[in-house]
């Protein structure tokens, strides 16, 4: 599908994964997958989210993975990224599918920058998104020490995170975290779980013997979307 975007100023794709047995008469979870295009790619998210609804590992959800223009730009806590996702995009999606139109079955999703533009999202509009996946998040701030050492596209990411470390809000009741250690983003990702978990919301955080990779994302999928939308119970008979 294609949603008209005003805030952005651009026709944005949306390609929307539905589960095999998706049905008119059911209600199901939204997760919003940025840098759609390249999770469905580089980390099959489309198998992935196949093989564990099957397994009962995670519920039946519906899936949008968006596809950034400028992504630095949109990802970079951007105001016009954050209104095309919850003013325009959203009411798309539950107007044509049967969702559950509540906090607690929306979900955010991004790696890299797509977690800065989740996190920054949710932010915006703490009170429309109820859970957060983020992956090797570019969490970069300098509240302790002046050279991030991440270039011009950082600026406003650096100034976003700084301001929320200083005062730390509730932006979602749950969030999944995941970092490989042999990123040099682990540090910031590790310092910002006290802050999170300060903010009042429920964190579980996973680190992983990886870096930053789409094999690393790919494969902490299972931990985090069991999680945040877990299967039904499975019953083993001997």
């Amino acid at each position: 599908m294609v949603v008209p975007s005003r805030a952005l100023r651009r026709d944005c794709p949306v390609t929307v994964y539905l589960p095999a047995r998706f049905r008119r008469t059911a209600s199901y979870p939204l997760l919003i997958v940025h840098d759609g295009g390249d999770y469905l790619q580089y980390a099959a998210a489309k198998t992935v989210l196949d093989n564990l609804i099957h397994r009962l590992d995670v519920a039946e959800i519906v899936a949008a993975f968006v596809y950034p223009g400028d992504r630095l730009a949109e990802y970079a806590n951007s105001a016009a990224h954050a209104r095309y996702l919850t003013a325009e995009l959203l009411p798309r999606l539950e107007a044509e599918f049967p969702l559950v139109g509540r906090a607690s079955g929306r979900s955010l999703m991004g790696c890299s920058f797509g977690a800065v533009a989740s996190l920054a999202t949710a932010y915006r509009y703490p009170d429309v998104y109820g859970s957060l996946l983020v992956q090797s998040g570019s969490f970069v701030f300098t509240d302790i020490g002046t050279n991030h050492g991440g270039g011009p596209p950082f600026e406003p990411v650096v100034r976003f995170m700084n301001r929320y470390r200083a005062a730390p809000r509730r932006v979602a009741d749950k969030m999944f975290v995941s970092c490989g250690v042999y990123e040099p983003l682990i540090i910031p990702n590790r310092s910002m779980i006290p802050v999170f978990e300060s903010a009042g919301m429920t964190v579980r955080y996973v680190e992983a013997r990886d870096g930053h990779s789409w094999e690393n994302w790919r494969d902490r999928l299972r931990d985090g979307l069991s999680w945040l939308f877990p299967g039904p119970q499975k019953f083993f008979y001997e």
